[in-house]
């Protein structure tokens, strides 16, 4: 198979950074190229990198030598991942896309536009049909996909199976989430070391909307959304990776306890198309009274999978549970990859 070659956008970020270490050996895409900041143009990854690279592991072979370009068009690659920051992404993205790029965006700018399919791969596959609508629409060449917020997706993986097999009416969720989540430097240390913080900027309402175009349905040329009601409470709590979710959900129809575990545990609509980042088991649920937990399972299935423990009833709505996932690789990089490898598989690339 001839490798596709592909781009980074913000490849500086935290967020930038993870996708170029996922793209290291990547069977179906070759990093080509790289761009960020008109500072860091025309300088070496390795040289730009040096003292701000925040991973354990060493910067790539492969990227040191990577001349970082200007994130525009004119890049020598077909697809580009965008970990644009939200204030410069939008306008930057539908260049690339008018210029006929294909770009698969982590940031949310596109993400409620009712031509931009905002996929999961294993939740609403059928969605990427509205890249032909988004085409003809805008006349681009190109196109956008958008990957969605990152507690959105956790919580879109454990909601979709339940809606499947018994359907939902409400979700009440309160989240718990990692500070890399709020990027490099992220949120200064003495606001974060011993404390919690009960706000973060525009995620309620984005846990609150983005669920429900995800699990709606094509309609036309745009998403007829899902009709069922969440309520969010967002919080930063002092963890590096891993948002955790309490959710609680009240359920179209009545259901037992091990028919939950069993809906959400044989969940794997991606088995058999060889997706190379899909995970084996999208979904895990473990047992335990005190699992999931951030630092034992937020790399479960290299960082791709949705970890859900303590279901149990629950005596306002019909039952609760706990979703851990890791935001960075599931939540960002990882998730456009996957986004990437569906529109290689479907033939859009």
């Amino acid at each position: 198979m001839k490798k596709i070659k592909v781009g980074v956008l913000g490849a500086t970020g935290l967020v930038g950074q993870m996708l170029v270490r996922l793209l290291e050996n990547h069977p179906w895409f070759d990093l080509s190229e790289i761009a960020a900041s008109e500072r860091s143009v025309g300088k070496t990854y390795l040289e730009t990198m040096k003292n701000r690279w925040s991973a354990s592991e060493s910067i790539p072979v492969y990227a040191k030598d990577l001349k970082l370009k200007e994130c525009s068009p004119g890049l020598d690659c077909d697809l580009v991942f965008s970990a644009l920051d939200s204030g410069v992404a939008g306008p930057i993205e539908e260049e690339f896309a008018k210029a006929g790029y294909a770009v698969s965006s982590n940031a949310r700018n596109h993400r409620m536009e009712p031509d931009v399919p905002l996929i999961i791969p294993e939740v609403n596959a059928d969605h990427a049909a509205l890249i032909n609508a988004q085409k003809k629409n805008r006349a681009w060449d190109g196109f956008i996909v958008a990957n969605p917020n990152c507690s959105t997706i956790h919580l879109s993986l454990a909601l979709k199976p339940l809606y499947d097999s018994f359907g939902i009416e409400k979700v009440m969720v309160t989240t718990m989430q990692a500070v890399s989540g709020a990027g490099y430097p992220g949120v200064p240390s003495l606001d974060s070391l011993d404390n919690v913080i009960p706000f973060i900027s525009g995620e309620e309402e984005k846990l609150e909307s983005e669920p429900l175009k995800i699990l709606g349905s094509i309609n036309g040329s745009s998403v007829a959304n899902a009709v069922f009601s969440i309520s969010a409470q967002c919080n930063r709590v002092s963890v590096r990776h891993g948002h955790m979710e309490s959710v609680s959900i009240k359920l179209g129809r009545k259901a037992e306890t091990e028919g939950i575990i069993e809906s959400l545990e044989s969940f794997n609509p991606l088995e058999g198309m060889g997706l190379p980042s899909a995970p084996r088991h999208p979904i895990i649920v473990r047992r335990e009274e005190s699992r999931p937990q951030p630092s034992l399972d937020a790399n479960a299935e290299k960082g791709m999978a949705s970890i859900i423990g303590r279901i149990r009833r629950c005596s306002i709505l019909d039952y609760r549970f706990v979703v851990l996932g890791h935001n960075i690789i599931r939540g960002a990089a990882g998730g456009t990859i996957l986004n990437a490898e569906l529109l290689r598989a479907k033939g859009y690339l």
